[in-house]
């Protein structure tokens, strides 16, 4: 009998935890009160409309028009999630995208059919403040939103300051939806994916012919509309949230937010232990720049001067020749407290995004 060769030399193999992502942030929702899932299952995932399709639903559902527009925008999103409003049992809407969100983290994005404006106004305060961090997109044909009439809902909305809802004045039903298909789909996450929600085109949505003064207090309003520019264009405008800022801001910072907190905690994870030393703060203010790369690799983040408040080293006028920073204070200026309890000093991260150019003045000089 051979003797075991571990008595000479034994060999361990230790495989490390697998880390985790961040997720993909390019996956929608939407929610109605059709009987095809079942409450106890509450969503489901497709990859295309034909899928819904063979699953049992039928194009005279909301829910189908719905996701016939999702799937027509170029890009083409990949991922659809459909929920259950079981409003028959007398589930409010805000119970319904909170059981949505209870039984799926995958989707980022969110779209109701058939809404009231009272609907609409309790949604987007909940997800303004629902976890992992959402977006809520609606559709509105309300005649007081392009009338500017006081109390609509846009102007409710815009008065609370969201910045997690996204409204659009159309008559096309479900006419968002387009937005949130086209928002889902160009967020591939590969090199200089980052984009606007500003100027682009909605397939299966019919412009808006409105006067100049309709377009400009639904724009005022920080609302958006799709509608025609010029004797050729088909324009969606403005790409705003209830707050007026881009919602590309909203879902980059988002984005960055998530991917740096998972590069922390899979630090913490991975290691068999980070010293509280400058040396093992310095492996996760690593960890921190490597996700920060991140969004410099989707075009979100780029190299810029400081304009904010000074922050450690970093005054006001540097420049932030990567488009980002990760400072610490000092390892040695924690108190006995802080170090009993095992705490990082503060890390700080300001980031220069790099912002979108929407609006050009051109001045041309003739000269005869």
């Amino acid at each position: 009998m051979a003797q075991s060769l571990d008595d000479i030399v034994r060999v361990n193999v230790i495989v490390s935890p697998m880390a985790q992502s961040a997720g993909t942030y390019n996956i929608g929702l939407i929610i109605g009160k059709a009987a095809v899932i079942p409450v106890s299952e509450r969503v489901r995932v497709y990859s295309s409309f034909s899928d819904m399709k063979t699953d049992g639903w039928k194009e005279t559902d909301p829910e189908c028009a719905a996701a016939t527009i999702y799937f027509s925008q170029e890009p083409t999103p990949a991922k659809l999630v459909v929920g259950r409003w079981d409003e028959a049992n007398g589930e409010t809407v805000v119970e319904a995208i909170t059981a949505c969100r209870a039984a799926n983290y995958d989707w980022y994005a969110a779209y109701i059919v058939n809404t009231t404006s009272a609907e609409v106004e309790a949604v987007a305060a909940t997800v303004e403040s629902m976890e992992p961090d959402s977006v809520y997109f609606y559709t509105t044909n309300d005649e007081a939103v392009k009338a500017g009439t006081t109390g609509n809902i846009m102007e409710i909305l815009k008065n609370k300051s969201y910045k997690r809802t996204f409204g659009q004045y159309s008559t096309t039903l479900h006419a968002a939806v387009a937005a949130m298909g086209y928002a889902m789909g160009a967020n591939t996450g590969g090199a200089n994916s980052a984009y606007t929600l500003a100027y682009k085109t909605e397939v299966g949505v019919a412009p808006e012919p409105l006067s100049t003064t309709e377009a400009k207090k639904i724009l005022e309003l920080n609302g958006n509309v799709y509608t025609n520019y010029g004797p050729k264009f088909k324009l969606l405008v403005q790409g705003k949230v209830a707050s007026g800022v881009s919602f590309d801001e909203v879902l980059n910072l988002d984005m960055l937010k998530a991917e740096i907190q998972m590069g922390a905690v899979n630090a913490l994870v991975m290691a068999k232990k980070i010293p509280q030393t400058e040396d093992g703060l310095s492996l996760l203010m690593s960890a921190i720049a490597e996700q920060c790369e991140k969004s410099v690799t989707r075009g979100a983040i780029a190299p810029g001067v400081w304009k904010g408040a000074p922050i450690l080293t970093l005054q006001r006028g540097d420049t932030l020749s990567k488009g980002y920073l990760v400072l610490s204070e000092r390892i040695e200026d924690q108190t006995q407290e802080e170090r009993d309890a095992r705490i990082a000093p503060p890390i700080y991260v300001p980031v220069k995004l790099a912002g979108a150019i929407e609006h050009v003045v051109i001045n041309v000089t003739v000269n005869r």
